[in-house]
């Protein structure tokens, strides 16, 4: 998965293989149509805590206006007349789940709009949704602890990695590979299904890996659940 300007982010989760697209849409927020003003769309999104909209018309994706685009516009105007500044993004019914991450991240959307094979508007993925399905995957739901490894991206084997935790009759349940400001230099964060891991550490350093930092089941999910809980209020505000 490619992030932002910022770094680029790799996802390898273990997210379940029924994770698409059609089970993900949001039942309460209707399209735009290409009739409506600029400031019924600030009205939908500021009740829905979004900043984009897709514009349908007889069930045709027409684009997707954000929240920018009405405020470079007249916002008495309807949105059908306004040149949109993104290009026409969705994803379809049966795309799965990193697909849609893809997308937040590299146009930075609140909202992904969900068509068929024959362009016929289904509906909508919020953020909030993607937080929601990423929360409750398996992955996160299983008990285990979590070892981030700091390495040089060329020495970067996932399979050499796992080698070492099997080798400890453990398992990775999900990893996540993250850059920094070194671009040379990669992070490799790892879920274990095991909450006892100094064994497997001691291995790590023996093969001469960096440990970056190590953290136990409940530390690790009180930490990730205050983060998500900030967030769901940031997006709330």
């Amino acid at each position: 998965m490619t992030c932002n300007q910022q770094g680029l982010i790799a996802f390898n989760i273990q997210v379940p293989p029924i994770m698409t697209a059609d089970l993900l849409l949001s039942e309460t927020i209707l399209p735009l149509r290409t009739s409506d003003t600029g400031d019924e769309a600030l009205g939908v999104m500021s009740d829905f805590f979004v900043r984009h909209l897709p514009i349908v018309n007889d069930h045709q994706l027409l684009g997707l206006l954000s929240e920018e685009d009405v405020l470079n516009n007249d916002a008495s105007e309807p949105v059908g007349s306004y040149a949109l500044q993104l290009p026409l993004l969705y994803v379809r019914n049966n795309d799965h789940f990193f697909e849609i991450m893809r997308l937040v991240a590299e146009y930075q959307l609140t909202a992904v709009p969900v068509v068929d094979n024959q362009h016929n508007y289904l509906g909508l993925i919020t953020l909030e949704d993607l937080l929601r399905a990423f929360a409750s995957s398996v992955s996160f739901i299983e008990p285990g602890s979590i070892i981030v490894l700091e390495m040089a991206k060329r020495d970067y084997s996932l399979a050499e990695i796992a080698r070492i935790i099997e080798s400890e009759s453990a398992a990775i349940l999900s990893s996540f590979i993250t850059t920094n400001a070194d671009a040379s230099r990669i992070e490799v964060t790892l879920k274990i299904n095991r909450q006892n891991i100094m064994s497997i550490l001691a291995t790590f350093e023996r093969f001469k890996y960096e440990v970056k930092a190590s953290y136990n089941e409940t530390e690790y999910m009180d930490t990730l659940r205050e983060r998500y809980e900030s967030l769901m209020t940031y997006l709330n505000v």
